[in-house]
């Protein structure tokens, strides 16, 4: 089966494909520039079109046969390639028809992890735990992984990884063997207009799995979080959960081991990824996730020796925006300082004003620590300064300001 993929090089995309040529199927496609996956797709001998998706290259592979074309959520409906294989009436879907396409194909049994946040570093963990256990398990996860590709299959493997993404109801279309469940508060009004519609979203999940895993289940070997030794409590709650997948594939194995390994964990792409000495990026973008990645960065200046926590935020999503901003008034406590950076507007509700960052300060319990900045070298340098004081800086981002990040300031190796 030759299979095209628009939007191929992102991390909702790329893995997938990743996968899928593993699994045999002969698989490219097209993207508007290069993504986070792209290096691992040029590595794996994939096709890759970067640039204008004016519909051009995917006239030349049509004309060498296209059987199915695979679309990201971001893709309009005006999109030209999406109008070209509709009108050709190629068989077309979003990523979540192919994926589990490939699950029943392939007679895998999924474990999937799903939740308003922690799902990727929980996912993360147990790939990580499979890879080192020697579990016959293939994965997709929705970032760079820093110890293996980011989406991998083995023939003879029997169970699936599978971060599930709620966005656009993607995790709906499956009925996974084991689901992990991470936490269920409220996000994507665009597509859960009412916080009942995002909860009923995931009851229906949690009805189609079979094994359901979450923060409420006591029957984990009543494990405590405090039994694993990750910086951080969310990390560490992550963690318990992660263990107890690995138990649902392994399950007479000591879980002493399976905790030791776990305990091993180096991270993932974007996930309190370290990019210097007392730098780190991190995909935050929710009053929780925020509070969170605090306490894992207080935790971690402590063990490095830093003398406070600075946060570098740019919210998400203009229309995210006025349905959590209740929750930022104490998500930066324990902050020492604070750079707010205008909300990165994408998929936007045109009636709806934007929240500036001096109207978000002026609600924080912490107000004091805050002030509203630009992506600029100003910044760049006050980024350098803190650094050299000796303070731990965190930026928190699902937008561009970690490109800008990553020119601005070179990766450790």
């Amino acid at each position: 089966m030759r299979v095209y993929i628009s939007g191929i090089s992102g991390t909702g995309m790329g893995p997938l494909a990743l996968f899928a040529n593993d699994a045999g199927y002969e698989v490219f496609g097209s993207d508007l520039s290069r993504g986070a996956i792209y290096e691992e797709l040029k590595k794996a001998g994939i096709e890759v079109s970067i640039g204008e998706q004016d519909g051009e290259f995917l006239r030349k592979k049509m004309k060498e046969g296209v059987d199915w074309f695979v679309y990201t959520s971001a893709l309009p409906e005006d999109h030209p390639e999406l109008k070209m294989v509709r009108e050709a009436g190629v068989k077309v879907s979003k990523r979540d028809d192919f994926t589990a396409f490939l699950v029943d194909e392939l007679g895998l049994d999924m474990v999937a992890v799903a939740g308003t946040h922690g799902k990727t570093t929980t996912t993360a963990m147990i790939v990580w735990a499979a890879l080192k256990l020697g579990l016959p398990a293939s994965y997709v996860v929705g970032t760079t992984l820093g110890f293996a590709p980011s989406g991998a299959y083995r023939p003879g493997d029997r169970y699936f990884i599978y971060e599930a993404d709620e966005y656009d109801r993607n995790f709906l279309k499956f009925h996974p063997w084991t689901s992990v469940i991470t936490c269920v508060t409220y996000d994507h009004p665009d597509i859960y207009k009412k916080k009942r519609d995002y909860k009923a979203a995931f009851l229906q999940f949690k009805a189609q799995s079979g094994l359901v895993i979450d923060d409420a289940d006591e029957s984990i070997w009543k494990l405590s979080p405090d039994e694993f030794h990750l910086a951080g409590k969310a990390r560490r709650k992550d963690a318990r959960l992660a263990a107890g997948a690995v138990f649902s594939m392994m399950p007479f194995m000591n879980p002493g081991e399976i905790i030791d390994v776990i305990d091993e964990f180096p991270g993932v792409g974007r996930r309190f990824e370290r990019i210097a000495d007392g730098l780190y990026t991190d995909y935050a973008h929710h009053p929780e996730e925020i509070t969170a990645t605090i306490d894992v960065a207080l935790e971690e200046a402590k063990l490095r020796g830093k003398k406070g926590v600075v946060v570098i935020y740019q919210p998400h999503q203009n229309v995210r925006q006025h349905e959590v901003r209740d929750g930022y008034q104490e998500a930066f406590l324990g902050a020492s300082k604070v750079y707010w950076l205008p909300t990165y507007l994408v998929r936007e509700d045109p009636r709806l004003a934007v929240i500036s960052p001096e109207e978000f300060i002026g609600e924080l319990k912490n107000a004091e620590v805050a002030e509203a900045t630009e992506l600029s070298g100003e910044l760049a340098e006050k980024i350098r300064a803190h650094l050299k004081a000796g303070e731990l800086v965190v930026l928190m981002t699902a937008g561009p300001a970690d490109e800008w990040l990553r020119k601005n300031f070179k990766k450790v190796k």
